[in-house]
């Protein structure tokens, strides 16, 4: 069995917890500690445009809080997602917090967001969701 590390994203933790996914034990997953509150924040965000009932909301935060995931948020990361966000000309450090964090830590990045993974090639290595099952 060979242990394999993702860096996900909010965007792919809310749809492995749409989707209820299992995560195979052979799989590690990494997030800034950022993701908690960005989780949090589109959640309520969706709530408060009607495209999610707030028990519903409150099964998928309870499926990402119950995920095997170790969170970091370290002086080091910070360093360099400063250094990748000014290197990308980024207008902030939110996104490379996740780059940063794959480069020191990880086998790859899971994005559902095809322009940030286009961004990253070369920096990073990107694997789709599907990578998950």
């Amino acid at each position: 069995m060979t242990l394999t590390k993702f860096v996900i994203g909010p965007d792919v933790a809310l749809r492995l917890a749409r989707d209820e996914a299992m995560i195979p034990d052979e799989h590690r997953l990494l997030a800034p500690t950022l993701l908690r509150s960005q989780v949090l924040s589109l959640l309520y965000r969706a709530v408060r445009q009607g495209e999610l009932s707030r028990k519903d909301a409150d099964r998928r935060l309870n499926y990402v809080r119950g995920l095997q995931m170790r969170l970091l948020g370290d002086r080091v990361l910070q360093n360099v997602a400063w250094k990748i966000a000014d290197q990308l000309g980024w207008p902030d450090t939110l996104h490379a917090e996740y780059i940063a964090l794959t480069q020191l830590q990880a086998d790859a990045f899971i994005t559902l967001d095809a322009e940030l993974a286009h961004a990253v090639e070369g920096l990073v290595m990107v694997a789709p969701i599907e990578a998950l099952s």
